[in-house]
C-alpha cells in the first residue's frame, strides 16, 4: 500500500512538472514573436549575380557554391521566382575574406582550436524601392579541432557557413525581427 502511495505521488509530482514546463513554454513562445518576412506585392523576381571570388587562398569554388546556395535560399523561403532579365530586386557581390586563425591557446605554445571565417561583401539592389539597397559585408565563422587538417573538415565548415550567411543576408533583406 506505501508503495502504491509513493507510486501515485511520484506520478502525480511528474505530471505536475510537465504542466507547468508545458505552460511555462506556451507562455514564453507568446512573448517573442517571428514576423516572418515581409517582400512587398509589387516585388515578384530576384536574380543572384555569381559572386566574385576576392580572396587567393579561399577554395576555387566557393564563390559558385555561395552564390547557387543564394538562389535556392531564396527560391525555397521566399514566393519570389528567379528571373536573369530585369528582376524586381538583385544579389551581388564577392567574397572578400577567407581566413584561417589560431584560437583557444593552451600550454605548450599551441592551440586547441583553429577558426575557419568567411567574409562576403554583398550589394543588394532593390529596383522597386531604391530606399531598402544596401552595400554590406556579412561574416561567419566554425571552430575546429587544432588536430584537425583544414582538408579534412574544410567541405563541411563551408558548407555550414555558406548556410549561416545566406540566413543572415536573407534575414537582413526580407525579415522584419
Amino acid at each position: 500500500m506505501i508503495f502504491r502511495i509513493s507510486k501515485r505521488k511520484e506520478v502525480r509530482n511528474s505530471l505536475s512538472g510537465f504542466v507547468v514546463l508545458f505552460t511555462l513554454g506556451i507562455f514564453l513562445s507568446s512573448c517573442y514573436g517571428f514576423k516572418g518576412i515581409t517582400i512587398p506585392a509589387d516585388v515578384n523576381t530576384f536574380y543572384v549575380e555569381n559572386f566574385d571570388l576576392a580572396t587567393p587562398n579561399a577554395p576555387v569554388e566557393i564563390d559558385v557554391q555561395f552564390s547557387e546556395a543564394m538562389r535556392t535560399k531564396i527560391r525555397n523561403q521566399s514566393r519570389l521566382k528567379l528571373r536573369e532579365a530585369d528582376p524586381d530586386v538583385e544579389f551581388g557581390g564577392q567574397i572578400t575574406g577567407y581566413r584561417v586563425t589560431a584560437e583557444a591557446p593552451k600550454e605548450g605554445n599551441t592551440v586547441a582550436l583553429n577558426k575557419l571565417e568567411i567574409v562576403v561583401q554583398v550589394q543588394y539592389t532593390n529596383h522597386k524601392n531604391e530606399k531598402e539597397n544596401y552595400s554590406r559585408s556579412f561574416s561567419f565563422f566554425r571552430t575546429f579541432e587544432a588536430d584537425q587538417d583544414l582538408q579534412s573538415v574544410q567541405e563541411a565548415l563551408n558548407k555550414d557557413i555558406i548556410n549561416q550567411l545566406t540566413e543572415k543576408i536573407f534575414n537582413e533583406t526580407f525579415a522584419s525581427w
